[in-house]
């Protein structure tokens, strides 16, 4: 069979004798490596010349904030976040000025009104407790006296011995309360509230004897007149009611002030 493969000298086309044979890839391989080198000699150059440690250290920029509907992240804020609930912060250690306005003007102490019966600024005091025998006459029944009668104290007219005794008591410190009265009777007794009616009763050793027996001077709107107001039951006084003496709530009446007005004087003679 015939060879037709074509033949260089055939075609006009000679081989390069000029040239050692290979040498083209040598070329490729050479130009190669040199890129390869001039590439990283570069990237070290522009590594050398980036940005210092402290502008790495620098925290990012922000993104620009494109307006509602879009997701941003602002910066954190400098401000201090308000404690939560539930927390007590500590408090300020600087003294807060006296001249300061949150500190607004002084503040009077509030003065306590006067009590039922007593005019304001008067300086009248009820009398002090006496040493020895009293008896306790009404200002508006001046012949009258506080007299034990049966198990009650009545206002009563003294027309005997016997009622000498049974209307005099000897005024001490209160059982209760030693600025107050306490009225002790001949017997060894006391005189006390019970169901709001005076009575003349031995003592029972309980405290609420010692209170129902003390009564507490208040200055009378009568000159050189007492009041007697209850320990235990504050505003309540004696007062005598059909000659009866009893505990009542006060009255801003004139006829409440008379009965309830009394004076401390010496056993009738």
């Amino acid at each position: 069979m015939p060879d037709h493969t074509p033949r260089p000298w055939e075609s006009g086309w000679s081989a390069d004798a000029s040239r050692t044979p290979g040498t083209r890839r040598l070329w490729l391989a050479g130009a190669l490596a040199l890129a390869t080198v001039v590439a990283c000699v570069t990237a070290l150059a522009v590594d050398g010349t980036g940005p210092g440690p402290a502008a790495a250290a620098a925290p990012p920029a922000p993104p620009t904030d494109h307006g509602p509907g879009l997701l941003s992240f602002a910066s954190p804020s400098t401000r201090t976040a308000a404690a939560p609930k539930g927390t007590r912060t500590a408090p300020s250690t600087a003294p807060q000025s006296a001249a300061s306005p949150s500190a607004g003007p002084p503040v009077s102490p509030v003065k306590s009104p006067p009590r039922p019966g007593s005019s304001q600024g008067s300086s009248q005091r009820p009398p002090k407790p006496a040493a020895r025998g009293a008896s306790v006459r009404s200002v508006n029944y001046p012949d009258r006296y506080w007299h034990i009668s049966g198990d009650y104290v009545r206002l009563d007219p003294i027309t005997s011995t016997a009622d000498r005794r049974a209307a005099t008591f000897t005024v001490v410190k209160g059982l209760a309360n030693s600025g107050c009265y306490s009225f002790a009777t001949a017997d060894g007794g006391y005189l006390r509230h019970r169901d709001f009616l005076l009575r003349a009763e031995h003592d029972d050793g309980t405290d609420l004897f010692r209170q129902d027996a003390t009564f507490c001077p208040r200055p009378s709107s009568v000159g050189g007149a007492t009041m007697l107001e209850s320990v235990n039951y504050p505003g309540r006084f004696l007062r005598h009611q059909n000659f009866r003496l009893k505990l009542d709530p006060y009255q801003d009446t004139d006829p409440y002030r008379a009965d309830s007005a009394f004076r401390l004087v010496d056993a009738p003679a």
